[in-house]
């Protein structure tokens, strides 16, 4: 099936994928609201980065999902980034980002910002390293995660509830003690890194037509697109953001990032308050739609994976599978991976998960 014939439950929403999508390696997209271009990742880049974190993350399992198959009336596999290094796909862009950085730089030590996921990334690949980590969290964080950093090495700090309030934070504290930032997700580096999921992909399964990936701040779904778009310009790549956070969907419909001025869902990994502009660039390049989903479906798709596959999974990395149960996503007759973002899920949760019937 051609990229043209595939059509989604949202007839509403045409394609965001822009006329010149720039598809070779070096292309550019001008940014909106300036005079800067942002350079696209490359294919050469992403696999760069695959040889760089060879033997440092784990190369994810992709699985069938014989239920949810059956359900949408096509086929459905997994890909399991909730089994990876540090409990996400996070892992990814973060060693491939200290990979990168000179002698000098490291041995200064490293900082981030993260709700969570990324925080203990960063920990992990700089204990790899043996540098210093700083990562700023929100004071909501689930302690599941606060824990994970603390136990991988990192000193953790608390800034309030928003991605702006921690990343002030955090560049107040790289001035202060000459700690080099790594980036949540607007980087070349960090998109290269996470874009090695859906090289993955291809190469365990390249009959694959559509690539439903979790959107936060858009690197994982960036590198991904720019990925596939490269190895199988016909298949369709998509989306998946909570409707109590819409950032990148309402920056695409209003042609420019923007900050959101209140988020409101349980996916506290998809929850930034406004894209990066280097991942804007990229979606409006390569990404083919932007569903939502509600935050009832993303526990009814925690409960499927868990009840069903026995695959715990966190809410945000939920999310995609949620698209396909609510029809978000029209799956018919498609081959369908399912981008699953991360496990760390609050164990506290559990039961509320097991109470909820996938099927309703």
């Amino acid at each position: 099936m051609s990229h043209a014939s595939w059509a989604m439950t949202r007839t509403d929403a045409p394609s965001v994928r822009g006329a010149a999508a720039g598809v070779g390696t070096g292309a550019e997209v001008r940014l909106a609201g300036d005079e800067a271009t942002a350079e696209l990742v490359s294919l050469a880049e992403i696999r760069a980065a695959a040889a760089r974190i060879r033997g440092t993350v784990v190369r994810t399992p992709l699985i069938p999902d014989a239920d949810l198959s059956h359900a949408v009336g096509g086929e459905v596999r997994l890909k399991c980034e909730s089994l990876q290094k540090a409990g996400a796909f996070k892992a990814r862009g973060a060693c491939n980002f200290l990979a990168q950085l000179p002698e000098e730089e490291l041995a200064r030590g490293v900082i981030t910002y993260s709700s969570g996921n990324h925080a203990q990334a960063v920990a992990f690949a700089a204990g790899l390293k043996g540098v210093r980590a700083v990562v700023v969290m929100p004071t909501t964080a689930p302690q599941v995660k606060s824990d994970g950093a603390r136990s991988l090495g990192a000193r953790v700090e608390f800034a309030g509830t928003t991605s702006e309030h921690r990343r002030v934070r955090a560049e107040e504290i790289a001035a202060e003690e000459g700690l080099v930032m790594v980036p949540p997700f607007d980087h070349p580096w960090i998109i290269a890194g996470q874009g090695t999921v859906a090289l993955e992909v291809c190469e365990d399964w390249p009959e694959v037509d559509t690539l439903l990936v979790p959107i936060g701040g858009g690197g994982q779904m960036a590198g991904c697109a720019a990925a596939l778009r490269r190895l199988n310009p016909d298949a369709a790549v998509i989306g998946v953001e909570p409707t109590g956070a819409p950032t990148m969907r309402r920056a695409l419909d209003a042609g420019a990032p923007s900050t959101l001025e209140r988020i409101d869902t349980i996916a506290d990994g998809l929850a930034p308050t406004r894209a990066g502009d280097l991942t804007f660039a990229h979606a409006t390049a390569f990404l083919d739609d932007v569903v939502l989903v509600e935050d009832d479906d993303i526990r009814r798709a925690a409960a499927h994976l868990i009840t069903r596959r026995k695959l715990v999974v966190e809410y945000s990395g939920a999310a995609t599978v949620a698209a396909l149960l609510s029809r978000r996503v029209d799956a018919a007759g498609r081959k369908v991976c399912a981008v699953l973002s991360g496990g760390n899920l609050d164990t506290s949760l559990l039961g509320e998960i097991l109470d909820v019937d996938p099927a309703a």
